[in-house]
């Protein structure tokens, strides 16, 4: 495996968790797969369908997420939105993250 592949390796690792809390933190307003997807793109989170459409799915499934189809349109789409309980684990892993972001940027220091 060369470098490159190592990196791009890693920092999906890296991404797997924080995919999740951005999921949580957009999904206050409902929002279907796609526009998720372009949202999460923009932000700089690149994401695969493959993998936000089982993640999604694994959300609901925890309660995490709850869903509805819209079928207003020509193509239903189903609608995701954070939960009650989504949100006071979004609140708490929000929490998490900054501990862990404050820490890493303290073991990172250049003049530690």
């Amino acid at each position: 495996m060369g470098y490159e592949d190592l990196i791009a390796s890693q920092s999906q690792e890296l991404r797997r968790g924080t995919v999740m809390l951005a999921c949580l933190a957009l999904l206050d307003a409902p929002s279907y797969g796609y526009a998720l997807l372009e949202t999460l793109d923009n932000a700089g989170i690149a994401v695969d369908g493959n993998t936000l459409y089982p993640l999604l799915r694994r959300l609901e499934k925890q309660g995490l997420l709850s869903s509805e189809w819209n079928t207003d349109e020509s193509r239903p789409r189903k609608f995701y939105r954070t939960s009650a309980e989504g949100a006071r684990v979004r609140t708490r892993l929000t929490e998490e993250w900054s501990e862990l972001a404050a820490s890493m940027a303290r073991l990172t220091k250049e003049d530690r």
